[in-house]
């Protein structure tokens, strides 16, 4: 089941559901989409991403960073056709916010 994930540069709000057998509370399939607030790019970009051990993974991006920490604070960061965003956050159970 994918869950929701949004993160912008400055404002990232996070929803998560409880992955079966998961080895954490984040572990699983996330959709991240990232808001633009200033600067020259697309208004959003969506992705599907995978929490394992903490570690975000994407499919098919070379140039994306990413990880949730057991405690619930998440970063992420991508780079599109050498435009960039990042976003940083806290997951507490099934929701989350952060800058």
């Amino acid at each position: 089941m994918k869950t929701p994930l949004w993160m912008t540069a400055t404002v990232c709000l996070m929803a998560a559901a409880p992955a079966a057998q998961a080895r954490s509370a984040y572990d699983g399939s996330w959709d991240l989409v990232f808001v633009t607030q200033r600067g020259a790019c697309d208004p959003s970009y969506n992705f599907t991403v995978n929490i394992s051990d903490g570690i975000v993974t994407p499919p098919n991006l070379a140039k994306f960073r990413g990880y949730a920490a057991i405690s619930g604070s998440a970063r992420a960061s991508v780079t599109v056709h050498e435009r960039s965003a990042s976003g940083t956050g806290r997951l507490t159970g099934t929701t989350g916010g952060g800058r």
